[in-house]
């Protein structure tokens, strides 16, 4: 008889510790089990490794605030990211300040993002963005300057050996965040396994899943190292299996999505290993996309701390692949194309077919090549300095759309069941810096009823004091949640 669980797990990246960490804060008799394919957790894009760490808050990616030929400029999506970003920041404090999870300093470090530009027409854009967000609370302590001494002394090695010449600005947050997502999964599933309802089972892979007449869950799984299957029967079920995800609720046969697809990326990180040029850089600096690139390229030179290791990385440089995983097979892409979602495929490949030359290019790239775009940020970079490590995968949603017949987008996107009974986290960016607002929604998915309940909606604001206001429309609250997570998190540089 299969084992019976509340609420099932695929996956241990930071989406499912999330998930199962505010439902055990919740209600902690819920039985909870966590499946993981590979033998130990966040092995995939919740790897330090794999993503940018950089706590996508809006402050520094310039492809939340995209301007329109006519010159007008969106802010809203970065208004946006920065508030579910800090409704993260707000959970991690609750955590710490708990015990929940240890020192900050662990797995979050602070580190000023900066957005950096060069030419005539990209400093014009970036003044001008930087006028329009400083115009609201949670961008007001955003600097803006093409001043050289105050560049050099906010980014020194980017501005060693410039020329001088060239129009050059950038704006910075101080209170900016490096986050190794991979530390703070591991921390968080730590603390889960200290709850005897919890269990983590690792190398097991999910092999189908199917609903039954009394609406739970039967999972089949397979236990890669004996071979053995087994089962679960569970009364809700979250696909967060990164890539893996888009598979899996194909396996579900739920009608929701049927009419998904997913594009593949793949990537590469320039990794320095020269300690004096790392000890010369302490920021994330992001620069602009190039044409036709997926926003995951936008490039950038980053400061990390990976594993408690300070690290310097430049790219990503994005490369065409089939798989959805890094440990994935290359026929992923093949079997997930069925006949409900060809049409969005076909039609989508047509109006990007820019974005696959683009993606093919990358792949291959020469190392000098490479090092080319680097120079573009530092211009003394030495070849010798810088060795190749590769990125996470990510799965970019192909969905059906009555315009184009299929189109691609670049966001997180969260697929449900219609009883509310299952749920999948397709997509890429912000990703796991919202985490904790997109989890939310999930459990609201899950347990519509219990979420209105006065206990869940107390402890929910225990654990979030802003849950159920807008940091957006409400000034005075951004700075009260701000000034406690920046203490709690030491943010303060």
């Amino acid at each position: 008889m299969a084992e019976y669980v509340d609420v099932l797990v695929v996956g241990s990246g930071i989406m499912s510790a999330t998930l199962a960490t505010l439902l055990m804060q919740l209600d902690p008799k819920l039985n909870i089990v966590m499946v993981e394919r590979l033998p130990d957790i966040a092995q995939e894009s919740t790897d330090g490794w794999n993503n940018a760490g950089t706590g996508h808050a809006g402050y520094c990616e310039l492809n939340y605030t995209p301007q329109s030929a006519s010159g007008e400029m969106q802010i809203q999506r970065a208004l946006e990211i920065n508030a579910a970003f800090e409704v993260s920041l707000q959970l991690w404090s609750y955590l710490v300040n708990q015990q929940i999870l240890p020192n900050p300093r662990s797995f979050i470090n602070p580190t000023p993002h900066i957005s950096f530009v060069w030419g005539h027409e990209n400093v014009a854009f970036l003044r001008k963005r930087y006028q329009l967000l400083t115009q609201h609370p949670l961008f007001a302590e955003m600097e803006y300057s093409e001043d050289q001494h105050t560049l050099s002394e906010w980014m020194p090695l980017i501005m060693q050996g410039r020329d001088l010449k060239q129009p050059i600005a950038a704006t910075r947050i101080r209170h900016g965040a490096d986050i190794d997502f991979g530390a703070l999964t591991r921390c968080m599933v730590t603390s889960l396994q200290n709850n005897p309802r919890f269990q983590l089972y690792l190398n097991r892979s999910v092999q189908n899943l199917k609903q039954q007449p009394s609406k739970q869950w039967c999972v089949d799984m397979l236990d890669m190292h004996t071979k053995q299957k087994c089962s679960l029967s569970a009364d809700y079920v979250f696909l967060g299996a990164g890539g893996a995800a888009l598979p899996l609720l194909q396996k579900s046969g739920i009608p929701e999505g049927r009419q998904y697809g997913g594009f593949p990326v793949s990537g590469l990180w320039l990794v320095c290993r020269n300690q004096e040029i790392i000890a010369q850089h302490n920021a994330k600096v992001y620069g602009q996309a190039p044409i036709g690139s997926p926003p995951m390229s936008v490039p950038h030179l980053d400061t990390r701390v990976v594993d408690g290791e300070l690290a310097l990385l430049f790219g990503p440089y994005a490369g065409f692949t089939t798989k959805f995983l890094k440990t994935g097979s290359w026929l992923d892409w093949v079997k997930s194309i069925r006949t409900s979602n060809f049409n969005a495929i076909w039609s989508a490949s047509k109006h990007h077919m820019d974005l696959t030359r683009y993606l093919i290019t990358e792949v291959f790239k020469s190392h000098g090549s490479r090092l080319k775009s680097l120079r573009q940020f530092y211009p003394q970079a030495n070849l010798n300095d810088w060795v190749i490590a590769k990125a996470g995968q990510r799965v970019q949603i192909i969905k059906q759309c009555d315009i184009k017949g299929g189109k691609l987008e670049f966001g997180t996107e969260i697929v449900s069941a219609q009883d509310g009974t299952l749920a999948a986290l397709l997509g890429a960016s912000p990703g796991a810096s919202v985490s904790v607002p997109v989890m939310i929604d999930v459990i609201d998915r899950f347990f519509t009823a219990r979420m209105q309940s006065v206990e869940w909606q107390q402890k929910l604001r225990e654990m979030i004091p802003s849950y159920g206001r807008s940091l957006v429309s409400e000034p005075e609250l951004i700075a009260e949640v701000r000034a406690n997570t920046v203490r709690i998190l030491k943010l303060q540089s």
